[in-house]
Formats: structure tokens, sequence, C-alpha cells
């Protein structure tokens, strides 16, 4: 039987702290499905497709099984069409945990066979979130601690697209 995990996030954009738990997870399962999600309370930078093609171009020679799927539906829907026996989510701190556990109940209440698995984000990419990064970017601060340089090189061409706030 083959173990299958979701990791699940809008990805806008993807982070190292996202970067270190798919390395990691995808050594834990047999195949590993990122879902990229709309999320209606987040302003996205980036489109659904950029970031799916984000996604893609970062996971390229990491190892294992993994694929790339958008998706816009319930996650335990999601996770049952993928075939899931696992939801895959990262931990940073303490408000992460209180607003996972409350998730994973949720989730628990309504397909109590796919399990939720916790991985604690690397001490040294606990406080990255794409959130801040997209703001510091705004703000025209340096972000190649928290991203990938090709994802550096996205977020900035979006910014001049866009343009820098505090000008």
């Amino acid at each position: 039987m083959t173990r299958t995990a979701v990791y699940p996030g809008t990805f806008d954009p993807i982070t190292l702290g996202h970067m270190d738990i798919i390395r990691r997870g995808a050594k834990l399962v047999d195949c590993l499905v990122i879902g990229v999600t709309t999320n209606p309370s987040k302003s996205p930078m980036f489109s659904l497709d950029e970031r799916l093609a984000m996604v893609r171009r970062e996971i390229e020679g990491i190892e294992g099984d993994i694929k790339v799927v958008a998706f816009d539906s319930l996650l335990m829907d999601f996770a049952e069409r993928e075939g899931a026996s696992m939801i895959l989510r990262g931990l940073r701190a303490v408000a992460d945990f209180e607003y996972e556990y409350q998730m994973a109940g949720m989730n628990q209440q309504i397909n109590d066979r796919i399990e939720t698995v916790f991985l604690m984000a690397d001490v040294s990419l606990q406080p990255i979130a794409s959130r801040l990064v997209k703001e510091i970017a705004l703000y025209g601060g340096d972000i190649s601690k928290f991203v990938t340089s090709a994802v550096a090189a996205d977020v900035s061409a979006r910014v001049e697209a866009i343009g820098r706030k505090g000008s």
C-alpha cells in the first residue's frame, strides 16, 4: 500500500520554510502531494498558475515522488481524491500549534481516516512566513534569507510591477 500525504498551502510565495517541510516530508511517505490552494481570506501576490509554476520549479531535484496539484475545495475532500492517508503540516511556533490543532480536530470530524502529521520547522527557519516575506519586499527590504534566489527575483519583479510601499 502506498503512503500518500498532502502538504497544503497557498505558497504565496514558497519559502525556505516550505522547502524544508517538503524535503523532510518527502522522506516520510511514498508520495507527497503539494496542494496549492486558494484562500478566500488572503489576497495573493501571485496567481494560482504562477504559484503552481513556482512550486514546481523549486522542488526540482528533491528526491521522492512529489507532485504539485491545484485545489479549491475542502482539504479533506482533496486529500481523499488524492488517495492520501495523511495531511502534512509544518509548525513554527505556539500560535501555529493552536490554529493547526483546531484545524486538525475539524478535519478529523470531516474524515477520521486521514491523520494530520506535524513537522516542527527547522529552528533557523521558524520565523519565516510568506505574509512577512511579501511585506518586507513591498517595503524594499531584503528577502534573500527567506526564499531562494529565483523566488526573490519573482517577488522583486512583482513588487516592481505593483509598486513599492513607503516610497
